[in-house]
């Protein structure tokens, strides 16, 4: 394989797949359907599946119908992404009846409180997702995993270790779908979970537009009020937290900018972590990671829209977060730039530590920096990736950028303005074996 390849450049379906994807695009050409079930259809075969018809408050099926219709007519799905969307629709349908039914079987999970979380945002691919992974090793933290989120009924400690082995199987079945994903983002039944999937079980959430090219779903989606999504990703976490509590979630989405109005009507306490990346680094990272994921359920992904979509939909989300988070106290946020999660995580995250007044114990710096070595060791390959792939230039996605970047530009110092990059958190960290331990008091101060 060529090393120097970009990522993208890498992906080739295996054999199987490809003949499976090839079968089904005969049945289409001879115009016998196949996994075209309407949501009416889909909501019934998971009533009947679950024995269950009570999915608590909150409608969804504008959002299930403007999903599924989407899919059909625009996504341009494979056999493979026909059937992998009836399998995830019908899971998150039947889920949300569980749900249902624990908390009627459970009273004592609607009286769980959720203090101060803190939510992770910023740009996609700016280093929220491993900073998520070192804030949530302390064991006074918590965040959702993969696994729990994937089957969160029932709400207790029973059969744990076969739901963790079914997550397992599903990962292993993905990564065998999508080999080259896996070097774009992490993928594991006990690797924390982003936001959007607790907020899937409403249909509303940018994690079906990430799967799939679905224009005119997203278009709908980014006229709602998202309030509905939010309260039921506060149901979700009293669900996990009643199972097992925790002190302080550590959450995050880059979503989350989108709709700051909506989280804080839900969470009026929540605490922030803006993370900071060039824009041309991140828009270059996530239409990567976009074109390959949607790329193992279409065989028909364009890259270039994918591209100009991250464009258009980030810069107008970093343009509606600014103002919103003007409005806190600056005690309720801190920016951190993605060279210093890169450089020195461990004094990284004692910033942050330092900023909301927490202790951060010697115990937990020892799991942070058991993660980092591990994470060093066991990244064998970087995601690798060019702008010019995606039919943009630098100098477009810096205009799109202009106000966020002249805010900014001081935590944007430490990386070079280049079109092409790769990902790859935590080398620098490990090659420094003296780097800064945080004592709390002599770490710098953040802001």
């Amino acid at each position: 394989m060529n090393t120097s390849a970009t990522t993208l450049q890498q992906i080739r379906p295996l054999l199987p797949i490809r003949l499976l994807n090839g079968c089904g695009a005969l049945l289409e050409k001879a115009r016998i359907p196949f996994g075209g079930a309407p949501a009416v259809d889909l909501i019934e075969t998971a009533k009947r599946r679950c024995g269950l018809d009570d999915f608590g408050d909150g409608d969804f099926f504008e959002a299930l119908s403007r999903l599924i219709e989407s899919c059909h007519s625009e996504a341009r799905l494979s056999l493979i992404g026909k059937i992998a969307l009836r399998v995830d629709v019908l899971q998150t349908l039947c889920s949300r009846l569980r749900m249902e039914r624990d908390r009627q079987a459970y009273p004592d999970i609607a009286c769980q409180e959720i203090r101060e979380p803190l939510f992770i945002v910023g740009l996609p691919r700016s280093g929220t997702s491993v900073l998520q992974s070192l804030l949530a090793a302390d064991p006074e933290h918590r965040c959702p995993l993969m696994w729990e989120v994937m089957t969160p009924s029932p709400p207790t400690p029973a059969d744990e270790k076969r739901r963790i082995r079914r997550a397992t199987q599903n990962c292993s079945f993905f990564n065998w779908l999508a080999p080259t994903f896996r070097y774009v983002h992490a993928v594991g039944a006990e690797v924390p979970q982003e936001c959007v999937g607790l907020m899937t079980p409403t249909f509303l959430s940018d994690q079906f537009d990430t799967m799939f090219y679905v224009p005119s779903y997203r278009d709908w989606f980014f006229r709602q009020d998202l309030r509905p999504a939010y309260e039921y990703h506060l149901r979700f976490l009293q669900h996990l937290q009643f199972r097992r509590p925790a002190r302080r979630w550590i959450l995050k989405a880059p979503t989350h900018m989108f709709a700051m109005p909506a989280l804080l009507s839900v969470y009026p306490d929540a605490l922030f972590v803006q993370t900071h990346r060039t824009p041309v680094e991140a828009i270059a990272s996530v239409s990567s990671l976009v074109t390959i994921l949607r790329s193992a359920f279409s065989d028909s992904v364009d890259s270039f829209i994918a591209c100009r979509e991250a464009i258009d939909y980030w810069s107008e989300t970093m343009d509606k977060f600014l103002p919103e988070r003007d409005r806190l106290p600056s005690s309720r946020i801190f920016d951190l730039g993605y060279d210093e999660i890169c450089h020195d995580p461990i004094a990284a995250v004692g910033r942050i530590y330092d900023h909301f007044g927490w202790s951060l114990s010697r115990e937990a710096e020892q799991c942070m920096r058991a993660l980092v070595t591990s994470h060093a060791q066991s990244q064998s390959r970087n995601h690798r990736y060019h702008l010019s792939q995606f039919g943009s230039s630098a100098e477009q996605v810096l205009g799109a950028f202009a106000s966020y970047c002249q805010r900014f530009g001081a935590c944007l110092d430490g990386e070079k303005l280049s079109p092409s990059h790769q990902d790859g958190l935590f080398p620098e960290a490990q090659r420094r074996s003296d780097f800064v331990s945080f004592t709390g008091k002599n770490a710098e101060a953040g802001g």
